[in-house]
Protein backbone atom coordinates (compact mmCIF):
# COMPACT_ATOMS: atom_id res chain seq x y z
CA UNK A 1 0.00 0.00 0.00
CA UNK A 2 1.29 3.49 -1.07
CA UNK A 3 1.37 6.82 0.98
CA UNK A 4 2.09 9.86 -0.86
CA UNK A 5 4.87 11.98 0.93
CA UNK A 6 2.17 14.57 0.60
CA UNK A 7 -0.38 13.30 2.93
CA UNK A 8 -0.01 13.68 6.27
CA UNK A 9 -0.63 11.30 8.57
CA UNK A 10 -2.48 9.17 5.81
CA UNK A 11 -2.40 5.43 6.89
CA UNK A 12 -2.87 2.06 5.22
CA UNK A 13 -4.92 1.13 2.81
CA UNK A 14 -4.77 4.56 0.36
CA UNK A 15 -3.37 5.31 -2.46
CA UNK A 16 -3.20 8.23 -4.57
CA UNK A 17 -4.25 6.40 -7.22
CA UNK A 18 -6.93 4.79 -5.43
CA UNK A 19 -7.89 3.85 -1.62
CA UNK A 20 -13.01 4.71 -1.14
CA UNK A 21 -26.95 2.06 -0.05
CA UNK A 22 -29.25 2.90 -0.07
CA UNK A 23 -31.35 0.00 -1.25
CA UNK A 24 -34.85 1.88 -2.41
CA UNK A 25 -35.92 -0.16 1.07
CA UNK A 26 -32.79 -0.33 2.70
CA UNK A 27 -30.23 1.84 2.61
CA UNK A 28 -26.34 2.52 4.36
CA UNK A 29 -23.72 4.62 3.79
CA UNK A 30 -20.66 4.23 3.59
CA UNK A 31 -17.41 6.46 4.14
CA UNK A 32 -13.08 5.65 3.78
CA UNK A 33 -12.57 8.01 6.28
CA UNK A 34 -12.44 8.39 10.13
CA UNK A 35 -14.05 8.72 12.74
CA UNK A 36 -17.01 7.00 12.33
CA UNK A 37 -20.68 8.65 13.34
CA UNK A 38 -23.02 5.82 13.03
CA UNK A 39 -26.55 5.95 12.32
CA UNK A 40 -29.87 3.76 12.01
CA UNK A 41 -29.39 3.66 8.05
CA UNK A 42 -25.90 4.99 7.49
CA UNK A 43 -22.74 5.66 8.28
CA UNK A 44 -21.57 9.51 8.43
CA UNK A 45 -17.70 10.34 8.52
CA UNK A 46 -16.88 14.11 9.35
CA UNK A 47 -13.60 15.10 8.06
CA UNK A 48 -12.97 18.31 9.85
CA UNK A 49 -10.01 20.53 9.06
CA UNK A 50 -7.13 17.99 9.27
CA UNK A 51 -5.26 16.11 6.62
CA UNK A 52 -7.85 13.86 4.78
CA UNK A 53 -7.64 9.66 5.73
CA UNK A 54 -9.13 8.42 2.90
CA UNK A 55 -8.82 4.62 2.78
CA UNK A 56 -9.57 3.47 6.45
CA UNK A 57 -12.32 2.40 5.41
CA UNK A 58 -16.01 1.46 6.79
CA UNK A 59 -17.78 -1.37 6.73
CA UNK A 60 -21.40 -1.65 6.25
CA UNK A 61 -24.27 -4.18 5.31
CA UNK A 62 -26.00 -4.15 1.52
CA UNK A 63 -29.23 -6.12 1.59
CA UNK A 64 -27.13 -8.37 -0.65
CA UNK A 65 -23.89 -7.81 1.28
CA UNK A 66 -22.70 -7.95 4.90
CA UNK A 67 -19.33 -6.36 4.04
CA UNK A 68 -18.43 -3.59 1.81
CA UNK A 69 -16.43 -0.61 1.19
CA UNK A 70 -15.66 2.77 -0.18
CA UNK A 71 -12.40 4.14 -1.19
CA UNK A 72 -11.44 7.64 -3.00
CA UNK A 73 -8.69 7.86 -4.97
CA UNK A 74 -6.60 11.12 -5.88
CA UNK A 75 -4.62 12.81 -8.20
CA UNK A 76 -3.28 16.54 -8.32
CA UNK A 77 -4.69 19.06 -10.40
CA UNK A 78 -3.47 22.03 -11.43
CA UNK A 79 -5.10 25.48 -11.19
CA UNK A 80 -2.39 28.12 -10.82
CA UNK A 81 -3.57 31.39 -9.54
CA UNK A 82 -2.44 35.26 -9.96
CA UNK A 83 -0.47 34.34 -6.94
CA UNK A 84 0.94 31.52 -6.85
CA UNK A 85 1.75 29.10 -10.44
CA UNK A 86 1.65 26.20 -7.88
CA UNK A 87 -1.48 26.38 -6.55
CA UNK A 88 -4.26 23.45 -6.84
CA UNK A 89 -5.77 20.23 -5.39
CA UNK A 90 -5.86 16.51 -5.24
CA UNK A 91 -8.93 15.93 -7.09
CA UNK A 92 -10.62 12.72 -6.31
CA UNK A 93 -10.25 10.91 -9.47
CA UNK A 94 -11.74 7.30 -8.59
CA UNK A 95 -14.25 5.94 -6.47
CA UNK A 96 -13.85 2.13 -5.41
CA UNK A 97 -16.55 -0.14 -4.38
CA UNK A 98 -14.39 -3.25 -2.50
CA UNK A 99 -15.08 -6.13 -1.77
CA UNK A 100 -18.57 -6.60 -2.95
CA UNK A 101 -19.97 -10.29 -3.77
CA UNK A 102 -21.06 -10.48 -7.27
CA UNK A 103 -22.53 -13.75 -6.04
CA UNK A 104 -25.54 -12.38 -3.93
CA UNK A 105 -25.73 -8.91 -5.66
CA UNK A 106 -25.82 -10.30 -9.74
CA UNK A 107 -28.24 -8.61 -11.84
CA UNK A 108 -28.39 -5.62 -9.20
CA UNK A 109 -28.28 -1.88 -10.16
CA UNK A 110 -25.38 -0.07 -7.85
CA UNK A 111 -25.10 3.57 -7.10
CA UNK A 112 -22.55 5.88 -5.87
CA UNK A 113 -23.55 9.12 -4.76
CA UNK A 114 -20.87 12.06 -2.76
CA UNK A 115 -21.57 13.83 -0.47
CA UNK A 116 -20.62 17.24 0.45
CA UNK A 117 -19.83 19.19 4.54
CA UNK A 118 -23.37 20.63 3.57
CA UNK A 119 -25.15 17.28 3.05
CA UNK A 120 -25.27 18.29 -0.34
CA UNK A 121 -25.06 15.66 -3.04
CA UNK A 122 -21.97 16.73 -5.11
CA UNK A 123 -22.00 16.79 -8.76
CA UNK A 124 -20.35 13.49 -10.13
CA UNK A 125 -20.65 13.90 -13.99
CA UNK A 126 -20.27 16.58 -16.89
CA UNK A 127 -23.85 18.38 -15.98
CA UNK A 128 -25.25 20.20 -13.71
CA UNK A 129 -28.13 17.19 -12.35
CA UNK A 130 -25.63 14.02 -12.52
CA UNK A 131 -25.56 13.60 -9.02
CA UNK A 132 -25.73 10.18 -9.08
CA UNK A 133 -23.40 7.06 -10.96
CA UNK A 134 -24.52 3.57 -11.74
CA UNK A 135 -24.07 0.78 -12.94
CA UNK A 136 -25.96 -2.66 -13.51
CA UNK A 137 -24.10 -5.46 -12.32
CA UNK A 138 -23.70 -8.67 -14.54
CA UNK A 139 -26.64 -11.32 -13.61
CA UNK A 140 -23.74 -14.27 -13.70
CA UNK A 141 -20.22 -13.05 -11.64
CA UNK A 142 -17.80 -12.46 -14.30
CA UNK A 143 -14.58 -14.78 -14.84
CA UNK A 144 -12.44 -11.71 -15.72
CA UNK A 145 -12.27 -8.21 -15.69
CA UNK A 146 -14.86 -6.00 -17.81
CA UNK A 147 -13.83 -2.82 -18.45
CA UNK A 148 -16.42 -2.02 -21.36
CA UNK A 149 -18.34 0.70 -19.42
CA UNK A 150 -21.33 0.32 -22.07
CA UNK A 151 -22.10 -3.45 -20.99
CA UNK A 152 -22.11 -2.52 -16.96
CA UNK A 153 -24.58 -0.01 -18.89
CA UNK A 154 -22.67 3.11 -17.00
CA UNK A 155 -24.90 5.99 -16.61
CA UNK A 156 -25.49 9.40 -14.76
CA UNK A 157 -28.91 9.95 -12.61
CA UNK A 158 -30.49 12.85 -10.79
CA UNK A 159 -30.37 12.53 -7.47
CA UNK A 160 -34.34 11.53 -6.96
CA UNK A 161 -32.78 8.57 -9.48
CA UNK A 162 -33.96 9.91 -13.31
CA UNK A 163 -31.31 8.57 -15.89
CA UNK A 164 -29.39 11.53 -18.06
CA UNK A 165 -28.62 10.99 -21.40
CA UNK A 166 -25.48 12.09 -22.93
CA UNK A 167 -21.96 11.78 -23.19
CA UNK A 168 -20.50 10.31 -20.57
CA UNK A 169 -17.25 11.80 -18.51
CA UNK A 170 -16.95 8.96 -16.58
CA UNK A 171 -16.08 5.24 -17.13
CA UNK A 172 -16.12 2.10 -14.75
CA UNK A 173 -14.36 -0.90 -14.35
CA UNK A 174 -15.54 -4.55 -12.62
CA UNK A 175 -12.49 -6.30 -11.35
CA UNK A 176 -12.53 -9.82 -10.27
CA UNK A 177 -8.99 -10.42 -10.97
CA UNK A 178 -5.51 -9.21 -9.55
CA UNK A 179 -5.68 -7.45 -6.33
CA UNK A 180 -7.89 -4.97 -4.41
CA UNK A 181 -7.36 -1.36 -4.24
CA UNK A 182 -9.07 -1.35 -1.10
CA UNK A 183 -6.50 -3.77 0.44
CA UNK A 184 -4.74 -5.82 -1.44
CA UNK A 185 -6.70 -8.85 -1.15
CA UNK A 186 -6.78 -10.95 -3.79
CA UNK A 187 -10.18 -9.90 -5.93
CA UNK A 188 -12.88 -12.66 -6.88
CA UNK A 189 -16.70 -13.08 -7.87
CA UNK A 190 -17.28 -12.41 -3.90
CA UNK A 191 -14.68 -10.02 -3.74
CA UNK A 192 -14.52 -7.86 -6.59
CA UNK A 193 -14.35 -3.90 -7.44
CA UNK A 194 -16.38 -1.67 -9.23
CA UNK A 195 -13.87 1.36 -9.85
CA UNK A 196 -15.83 4.09 -11.04
CA UNK A 197 -13.18 6.60 -13.19
CA UNK A 198 -15.34 10.39 -12.85
CA UNK A 199 -12.87 11.72 -15.59
CA UNK A 200 -10.27 10.71 -17.23
CA UNK A 201 -9.30 13.66 -19.24
CA UNK A 202 -9.30 15.84 -16.04
CA UNK A 203 -11.47 18.52 -17.46
CA UNK A 204 -14.69 18.27 -16.69
CA UNK A 205 -15.49 16.82 -13.51
CA UNK A 206 -12.20 18.25 -10.74
CA UNK A 207 -14.03 17.26 -7.22
CA UNK A 208 -11.53 18.84 -4.17
CA UNK A 209 -11.38 15.79 -1.99
CA UNK A 210 -11.50 17.93 0.94
CA UNK A 211 -14.73 18.49 -0.15
CA UNK A 212 -16.42 15.21 0.02
CA UNK A 213 -17.46 14.29 3.69
CA UNK A 214 -19.93 11.17 2.68
CA UNK A 215 -20.09 8.84 0.13
CA UNK A 216 -22.91 6.13 -0.52
CA UNK A 217 -23.55 3.19 -1.95
CA UNK A 218 -26.92 2.07 -2.98
CA UNK A 219 -28.44 -1.35 -4.69
CA UNK A 220 -31.39 -1.89 -6.23
CA UNK A 221 -32.92 -4.87 -6.92
CA UNK A 222 -34.74 -3.78 -10.15
CA UNK A 223 -33.36 -5.04 -13.77
CA UNK A 224 -35.71 -2.96 -15.54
Amino acid sequence: MLSSPLSGNVKSGRSRGFNTKKKILFGVAALSVIPFILSTFAASVTIGSGPLEFGQGSQQALACDPNVFIALGEEWHANPSATDSSDGFFRVRTATISNLNLDTCGGRKLRLRLIDGNSAELVVGNTPDAKVLQVTLPPTAPTSNITDSGSLALTYLTGDGQPITGTLAANVNLNVSGVSVYDGTPLSSSNADVMFYLDSTSTLVNINSENVRRATVETVNNPH
